[in-house]
């Protein structure tokens, strides 16, 4: 009977032992939740860093069809951005409600 007792006891104490050392794993300062946390936060940066790369590349070759001084893409800002007409063009807008 001692030692029925005795086996349960230590049953108990390896469990509470193992218990408690998942716990401090999972829940501690650089345990596994907080290592998937900055996985995924990372994941997210360098998803931010490629669409800033592509917008980089995409403003660098506007940038260099400007300093070619290519008619097109010249003529394509100063109507989108600037709101410039040629001579005889007439100007609609469009007002939407």
């Amino acid at each position: 009977m001692n030692l029925l007792k005795n086996g349960r006891l230590k049953y108990l104490i390896f469990a509470i032992f193992f218990l408690a050392g998942l716990f401090y794993v999972f829940f501690n300062d650089s345990g596994i939740l907080k290592y998937l946390k900055l996985r995924s936060q990372i994941k997210n940066l360098h998803e931010q860093i490629s669409d800033v790369d592509r917008d980089n590349k995409h403003l660098q070759a506007e940038i260099d069809s400007l300093q070619k001084k290519v008619p097109a893409k010249i003529e394509k800002i100063a109507r989108e951005k600037y709101n410039m007409i040629r001579k005889g063009e007439k100007t609609i807008q469009i007002i939407e409600k």
